[in-house]
Formats: structure tokens, sequence, C-alpha cells
């Protein structure tokens, strides 16, 4: 896929899930809801970056698309375990 918009698209919603995701991870922490936060970023800071390692020699889209799941893997997830707290 080599169009940018659906690219943005896709991200924008992975982004997304990310948050709900931390903030569903945070809400059904026993104790120390930031540290499971912390855990599911690091583990999908790792899981993005083994995928954009394997997949950007393949060239199966721009290079820029997996480089951007890694980057904001952790920052989005953070973003849950925020609004959680906030909430």
């Amino acid at each position: 896929m080599y169009q940018s918009g659906l690219l943005v698209l896709a991200l924008s919603y992975r982004c997304l899930h990310n948050v709900v995701g931390a903030y569903v991870t945070a809400r059904c922490a026993p104790r120390n809801p930031m540290r499971h936060v912390w855990t599911l970023a690091f583990i999908g800071l790792a899981l993005g970056l083994v995928g954009a390692i394997a997949t950007i020699p393949m060239h199966l889209g721009p290079n820029w698309y997996p480089i951007s799941i890694v980057v904001t893997a952790v920052p989005f997830t953070w973003l849950g375990g925020v609004l959680h707290r906030k909430l």
C-alpha cells in the first residue's frame, strides 16, 4: 500500500487503539496501574521494532509507516495511562 492518506488513517486508528488499550490495561490492573501501562508500552515498542526491521527491507510500502508505529508506541500508551489517572 503506497497511498499516504490511507497510511495516515491506519496510523491514526492504531494510535487511538494504543490509548484505549492502555486505559483498559490501567483500569484492569489490580495495583500499580502505571507499571502495567509501561510494560504494555515496551512490549508494543519491541514488537513494532521487530515488525519494522522485518518489513522495511521487503519494500512493502513507504518506510515512514513502520517507523512511525515504533515511534508512537510509547507516547500514546503513556497517554492512555495518564487518562486513567485523570478520569
